[in-house]
């Protein structure tokens, strides 16, 4: 039987988390943060998403709030009976002056599976955001199932960054070739909304030779990365994160 769960966490200025709802398997735990954060947890209450589940994360960051989100543990997209993708949704909104660190552990694409995945991100003008995605294409030695994810982030009512990516059987072709993946498993993104760019733009640059930094047309930058593993990934997504995000 398929699943139907919502999480919901709601961040206001003075530490408080007014909304705290746990849901099926997306168990949100209070966690302790270093630095003037507020921290919440995702923690898998069970083996999730399979086919044909619906899930979702909603999260609010007020006005003048400063909320740090992780996760326990990596998210397995697995296989099931039901010809139904899974579906798992995202959707943030950032306050004036709110500061959201969103940073989960990877998404892992296990062998067929059929995952799809969208995160929905509305910043106010002088909100400050960090959000990291990661994509594991199966487990080792494994293939990959099939992963759509979309991440369309909006700052101050216009668009900012609307991107998608597939991988996987189903995927447009080429998506393993030298013009995409050359053969990584990996793949990751980390997008950083801050307006102190629109004085100190961020300048493009490799890292390494499988990552790169772009400036947005907006104050932001993009860092994306592909790698073999992993742990390979996070270390060209930490290397771009010291550079970009003081806050």
């Amino acid at each position: 039987m398929s699943l139907r769960a919502t999480a919901r966490i709601t961040a206001d200025a003075d530490g408080g988390l007014p909304l705290l709802v746990s849901d099926g398997p997306l168990a949100l735990r209070r966690t302790r943060a270093s630095g003037p954060y507020t921290r919440v947890t995702v923690v898998g209450a069970m083996s999730a998403p399979l086919g044909g589940d619906r899930l979702a994360v909603e999260t609010e960051v007020r006005a003048g709030a400063r909320l740090l989100v992780d996760s326990a543990a990596a998210t397995l997209a697995l296989p099931s009976r039901s010809a139904e993708p899974a579906a798992y949704d995202v959707r943030i909104g950032v306050g004036e002056d709110g500061v959201l660190r969103w940073l989960p552990e990877q998404v892992v694409s296990v062998r067929g599976s059929d995952l799809r995945m969208r995160t929905v991100v509305e910043v106010a003008a002088t909100a400050r955001l960090l959000l990291r995605e990661e994509q594991v294409l199966g487990r080792h030695g494994e293939p990959p199932g099939t992963l759509v994810t979309r991440l369309t982030v909006r700052r101050a009512g216009r668009p900012l960054l609307d991107q998608e990516l597939a991988f996987g059987p189903g995927a447009p072709g080429g998506w393993d070739g030298g013009a995409v993946l050359g053969g990584h498993r990996a793949i990751g993104q980390l997008l950083v909304v801050d307006p102190a760019f629109e004085e100190k733009p961020v300048h493009p640059r490799l890292i390494g030779e499988h990552a790169a930094v772009t400036p947005l047309a907006g104050p932001a930058a993009l860092a994306t990365a592909v790698a073999p593993d992993a742990l390979a990934l996070r270390r060209l997504l930490d290397d771009a994160l010291s550079e970009l995000a003081p806050f």
